[in-house]
């Protein structure tokens, strides 16, 4: 019954086409032969029916002045953040997560959400036959009790974009009190057809089969699971997560896919990132990480490719992986959309895997071991 008011709420999302961008190819540069151009080119979120481009775009530093933007948020930043949305609209990255704490009080100056429904009415004006995908996510807040707070955030969030709904719900990470209220609220999410598709964020293996569970019985698919995954930090692979998402056919989201930054080459010992990074990525873990920087570099020169286009393109070789990486300008969303439209070999892939191995790895989520 659920699955199939669920089925019927996506016609329904289809058929009106309501404040939804589709992406536009570019004509021109070296980054039109990854632009996507076609639904082939989209991968279906676990067993849902919503389709996301194979990559997206992390919209966490849009308004933050906590962990991103150097503690200031100005007229410059954002509008650079409004042109890294179109450079990604523009070659055909159309997935965009954000949040509802992203940019909010007291993490920023404006919210990540505002921002996004912002960018979207202004790119339908100029052309009101584009689409995007959105998702966003509940924030799990200790005072926050049952299914009726993921409804109410909900429709919040849908204000904040200045949408009449939303692609993808997700839990952005497991609740103190529990989670079995979350999650039924996440059903009745999809039975209220304010969203195509649900699913949770920062979950461990045990409580990511929890939520499988429950959503099943309703006849609703859980569809993804977001977490910190990259190259050098593949938690995922170790704690039974990726192996679970594989087996009941749940998409993993990869959030900080370029280890916020550090995968690119950017930073080196004597130019460490700064802020709360720096408390991770500190001079002797990048001494450390040279070795593998310097082969992703060779692979990626190989192929006409930088090292971040490499390091994203690793994720996406391992199969059912949407890396999210963060775009704060045209540059870097330009440079995302080169990770797509070519493949590494499998001993390649191998090698970067085997190189990673011989560096500790950074910290992951603390929320994941709730």
């Amino acid at each position: 019954m659920a699955m199939n008011l669920s089925i019927a709420c996506f016609s329904v999302f289809s058929y009106k086409k309501v404040n939804r961008i589709r992406g536009v190819a570019s004509a021109s540069g070296d980054f039109a032969a990854a632009t996507l151009k076609t639904e082939e080119d989209k991968v279906k979120l676990g067993g849902s029916e919503l389709k996301v481009t194979r990559l997206g775009i992390g919209a966490w530093s849009w308004g933050d002045t906590t962990y991103w933007n150097n503690s200031e948020w100005d007229d410059r930043k954002l509008k650079a953040a409004k042109a890294a949305f179109d450079s990604s609209v523009d070659r055909g990255i159309t997935f965009f997560d954000t949040a509802e704490v992203y940019g909010s009080w007291p993490m920023g100056t404006m919210s990540s959400e505002t921002l996004l429904g912002r960018f979207i009415k202004e790119r339908k004006q100029k052309n009101p036959a584009e689409e995007v995908t959105v998702a966003t996510k509940f924030a799990a807040l200790p005072w926050r009790f049952g299914r009726q707070s993921v409804i109410n955030a909900l429709k919040d969030s849908i204000c904040r974009l200045g949408l009449s709904s939303v692609d993808l719900y997700q839990l952005h990470w497991p609740g103190i009190w529990g989670n079995e209220g979350y999650i039924d609220g996440l059903g009745d999410a999809v039975e209220q057809c304010l969203v195509k598709a649900v699913g949770v964020s920062n979950y461990s293996e045990r409580r990511l089969r929890d939520a499988y569970e429950r959503l099943k019985k309703r006849g609703i698919p859980l569809a993804s699971n977001q977490v910190n995954y990259s190259l050098i930090n593949r938690a995922p692979e170790q704690n039974g997560v990726k192996a679970a998402c594989d087996e009941l056919g749940i998409t993993l989201i990869a959030y900080s896919p370029i280890a916020q930054g550090v995968l690119t080459g950017k930073y080196t010992p004597e130019n460490p990132p700064s802020g709360p990074r720096a408390r991770i990525y500190t001079p002797e873990f990048l001494t450390k990480l040279e070795p593998l920087l310097s082969r992703i570099k060779e692979i990626g020169e190989s192929y006409g490719k930088s090292p971040t286009q490499v390091v994203l393109n690793w994720l996406i070789a391992q199969e059912n992986v949407v890396p999210i990486p963060g775009a704060k300008n045209a540059e870097q969303a330009e440079e995302f959309a080169g990770a797509v439209g070519w493949r590494l070999s499998k001993e390649e892939v191998d090698e970067l895997r085997s190189l990673a191995s011989e560096i500790s790895p950074v910290i992951s989520s603390p929320v994941e071991n709730l």
